[in-house]
């Protein structure tokens, strides 16, 4: 047998060479007694062993030895843990002398005889193996720990036939952790170490992902050192430059790249109880490098994260992002909106329709958020009170914070099915203080005007969920619970309330993609070019338009009034008229319809308070609407009457049409003069022409008046004289007494205290309301199921005493049927006694005296029995009675 070469020992005599190798030998293995001189003598798998590795390291593995090798370990497996004890041990002194060829020999014979051995043994041997890749991966040499991991990665594609019960990875987790943050100076050998700790931690996931019996990958000690590993890396792309070599040409693979593709592989592996723990590393990672505020990097990660785990668990990574969002409330505004950022975009990716079973806990996440942002920008600072120690807010920040609110909630709406985004909806409209109606979000440092940006920002929201909505059933997509609450806004002062209030109007409605062909405003002689989607109406549309029209064209023209309504508002009321006529239209909304057009035509003449535009813009929109109607219900009078009057303003007061007035820069005069001929529309030249082609002329020809309601005071009147004009006013409108009254009401001191005694009586019943609402909403669950328990126990209790009392009843009619049983008549009209004894025969005939004796003697035990005198005197008198034609018998 060839013993082992040492190139030192050059020069020397053999004599002295062989004997210094033998030493070598003796102390090396340990070998006991003279015997272990003998090359011999030793034992057969170590002299097989010896004979893998040849005089000269460079010539590589003995390849025929490497057989027998195999061979032997293939035909006594029992001896295989001794054959990778005796490798690990020449591979540990190999590297202690730096003879670095033989480590490399050893390494190529485990894995050659890791991939020829699966038998049930090779669990000991694998202890071997990964001992001496341990003992790689502690060197300092960059080759030995690549050579290390090539090995192990090798290893963790063996499927193993066998389970290890007791085999521990802890070590290798933080090794390659370690070799992913890699910092050697060269930089082509750090991208080697670093794509060697990238390929380490992958085959630790592959090997024990899934075997239940090895120590789970998931747990927060090893996710916490791979996911910040890989992401470290994963943000190298630009930082990393890599000096062009051959090794580099053929591996087309980059780090990121490698990076990325193990990243995806870590989280499709991961199950549904393994989410939180994948991707609480993540989040922590950003935050620790501040890598929110950029964005990209953040929303890049995420995408991975979505597009890689299973797509019904998509939801929990949406719930990890909310629940960080909120414990970051008090950081700075450029933190939560890279959150909201990411939130935004992983929304878009999770389309499936479903963001999990608490849909509107994610609406009222981020809607917590939007009303926080609010109170931060009008307070200036994250506390209740402001201190020294608070950070600085900007409030260009905070804007831009609730735009990406905003445009999350748009996102999250977007994957939601039409039922649930007319929950969203819903809850979302009831988050909006209503003065009156709902009490005002905003802490009580904002005041009014956080009140007013709340609102603001709540019907953006709200704007941005009706987007692209469209319901079959506008009963459903318009439901009382949301419409009144939402048309009390257009009654409001604020401009911006009111346009955002119609532009939600308009998004409900509009169900054919209708509304951007009614923009610009203009006149158009021939509809046909606009190519409108027009479809019958359902039953559904006209039993809402029956239920609820009054009260949209009540609205519109109250919003007309508006002395602070633009350009934009006009517009916005018109394609709103036009989508009511395209949409829900039959003959009796057409008719209701032209009412309105023509009692704004008369608001605009009438109300000459108001500004100079704004009796112009309704000038204008009652002409454009009313040329849109002719032309939809095609009657030739009609649109010729229509066109003439249109003509006729061209010429003589074009400031009255939508060209000059609906325009940036509108053509007006300074001062109306008083509008009249035949540039005005006639209201019942229009009724007789529509009579005739069967519309009710009746109708046509009352005019529109709009009924105020308690509504209007609820959404503008504040002060105590406004609310009692108010109630005059109506008192006056509604009265049937109308006629029979004075113009002028006389107002007594009994009048006003009587006005303020009502408004008080609603007040305090609105406040208990409130306070039962707010009592369910915030008492513990402990204090609402002791009172809900004693009003049931008190309901129990009076239900059995009429039970107990009906029971009785019941008993004394049965019996007191059973005695008048007794009392027979035969076909003479004779009664009598027919006695239990003798079954009803009828044979034993009493007289008259006695019958009525015995009856009441029967009537009398039996009622007394039962204690009800006052029923006992009722049938004996009926007894009585019964009896009486036979007096005369007696």
């Amino acid at each position: 047998m060839p013993l082992p070469s040492f190139p030192n020992l050059l020069g020397l005599p053999d004599f002295p060479r062989q004997l210094l190798m033998d030493c070598s030998t003796l102390l090396d293995h340990q070998v006991g007694g003279v015997c272990g001189c003998c090359g011999a003598l030793r034992p057969r798998y170590k002299r097989l062993v010896d004979n893998i590795f040849p005089e000269d390291p460079e010539d590589g593995l003995v390849k025929a030895n490497m057989e027998k090798l195999t061979f032997y370990a293939l035909s006594a497996p029992e001896k295989l843990d001794r054959i990778g004890a005796y490798l690990s041990e020449r591979l540990s002194r190999d590297v202690a002398r730096h003879r670095y060829g033989y480590v490399c020999i050893a390494m190529e014979a485990l894995d050659q005889l890791l991939m020829a051995c699966h038998c049930q043994t090779i669990n000991l041997f694998v202890e071997s193996f990964l001992t001496m890749v341990r003992k790689l991966l502690e060197a300092d040499k960059p080759n030995l720990q690549i050579l290390g991991t090539n090995s192990f990665v090798k290893f963790a594609n063996i499927e193993e036939d066998t389970p290890s019960y007791h085999r521990s990875y802890d070590f290798f987790v933080s090794r390659f952790s370690e070799m992913c943050h890699s910092s050697y100076e060269d930089p082509d050998i750090r991208t080697k170490i670093r794509m060697a700790g990238i390929r380490g931690l992958q085959g630790v996931v592959r090997k024990t992902v899934n075997d239940e019996l090895q120590a789970n990958i998931w747990d927060p000690q090893h996710m916490d050192k791979i996911v910040p590993s890989l992401l470290f890396n994963l943000q190298q792309e630009e930082g990393i430059e890599r000096s062009p070599s051959p090794e580099t040409e053929k591996e087309k693979e980059s780090p990121v790249e490698l990076t990325e593709r193990c990243f995806r592989e870590l989280l499709g592996r991961a199950a549904y109880g393994n989410i939180k723990n994948a991707v609480k590393p993540v989040l922590m990672h950003l935050d620790n490098h501040s890598l929110w505020e950029s964005k990209t990097f953040a929303v890049r990660c995420f995408k991975i994260v979505m597009y890689s785990i299973q797509s019904q668990h998509s939801h929990l990574v949406i719930q990890q992002l909310l629940g960080h969002l909120d414990a970051n409330s008090k950081n700075s505004a450029r933190v939560r909106a890279g959150i909201v950022e990411v939130i935004s975009e992983a929304a878009v990716i999770e389309a499936s329709g479903s963001i999990g079973p608490t849909v509107l806990e994610v609406f009222n996440t981020l809607l917590k958020q939007l009303r926080l942002s609010v109170d931060y920008e009008l307070t200036g600072s994250y506390d209740s009170f402001a201190n020294m120690g608070s950070k600085v807010i900007k409030v260009h920040e905070e804007r831009q914070l609730q735009e990406a609110v905003i445009k999350t909630v748009g996102s999250f709406a977007y994957t939601l099915p039409p039922y649930q985004r007319s929950e969203v909806m819903l809850f979302i409209i009831g988050k909006i203080p209503v003065p009156g109606m709902y009490p005002a979000l905003g802490s009580a440092n904002t005041g009014v005007e956080g009140s007013r940006m709340i609102q603001v920002m709540l019907l953006k929201s709200l704007l941005q969920v009706t987007a692209g909505f469209q319901s079959t059933n506008i009963l459903t997509a318009l439901p009382t619970s949301f419409l009144d609450p939402l048309l009390s806004f257009t009654l409001m002062e604020d401009a911006e309330i009111r346009l955002l209030v119609l532009d939600i109007l308009i998004g409900i409605i509009d169900r054919h993609d209708n509304r951007h062909k009614f923009s610009p405003v203009r006149i158009i002689s021939d509809i046909s070019v606009l190519k409108l989607k027009v479809d019958k109406c359902s039953r559904q549309d006209n039993l809402f338009m029956k239920k609820h029209s009054q009260r949209l064209y009540r609205h519109i023209y109250l919003a007309c009034k508006e002395e602070s309504s633009v350009q934009r508002h006009f517009e916005s009321l018109y394609t709103l008229l036009a989508l009511i006529c395209v949409e829900l239209a039959n003959e009796e909304v057409v008719v209701d319809l032209i009412r309105l057009a023509l009692a704004l035509q008369d608001l605009a003449l009438t109300e000459e308070a108001l500004p100079v535009y704004t009796r112009c813009a309704i000038h204008a929109l009652s002409a454009v609407y009313l040329n849109l109607i002719c032309q939809l219900t095609t009657v030739p009078t009609f649109c010729q009457h229509v066109h003439e009057v249109i003509e006729s303003r061209k010429k003589l007061v074009p400031f009255l049409l939508p060209e000059d007035v609906l325009v940036e820069s509108s053509k007006i005069p300074e001062k109306l003069e008083k509008v009249e001929g035949e540039v005005l529309f006639v209201q019942t030249k229009i009724a007789e022409i529509l009579g005739g082609s069967g519309y009710n002329t009746e109708r046509l020809a009352t005019a529109y008046i709009p009924q105020i309601t308690d509504e209007d005071r609820l959404s503008k009147r504040k002060s105590i004289g406004d609310t009692v004009s108010l109630q005059l006013e109506m008192e006056s409108r509604n009265s049937p007494e109308k006629e029979q009254r004075s113009t002028a009401e006389q107002i007594t001191f009994e009048t006003l205290k009587q006005a303020v005694d009502s408004v008080n009586v609603e007040e305090l019943e609105r406040e208990r309301r409130r306070q039962v609402v707010e009592r369910f909403q915030t008492a513990p669950f402990e204090e609402i199921a002791a009172h809900c328990g004693a009003r049931a126990s008190l309901l129990q209790s009076k239900l059995n005493q009429i039970f107990e009392i009906t029971i009785r009843y019941i008993t004394f009619y049965k019996l007191a049927f059973l005695i008048i049983q007794l009392c027979i008549e035969d076909k003479y009209g004779h009664i009598k006694i027919c006695r239990v004894g003798n079954h009803c025969s009828g044979k034993r005939v009493y007289c008259l005296s006695h019958v009525i004796d015995t009856c009441s003697i029967c009537l009398s035990i039996s009622l007394c029995w039962i204690g009800l005198h006052r029923v006992h005197l009722a049938l004996s008198e009926t007894v009585t009675a019964r009896a009486a034609p036979y007096q005369s018998m007696k």
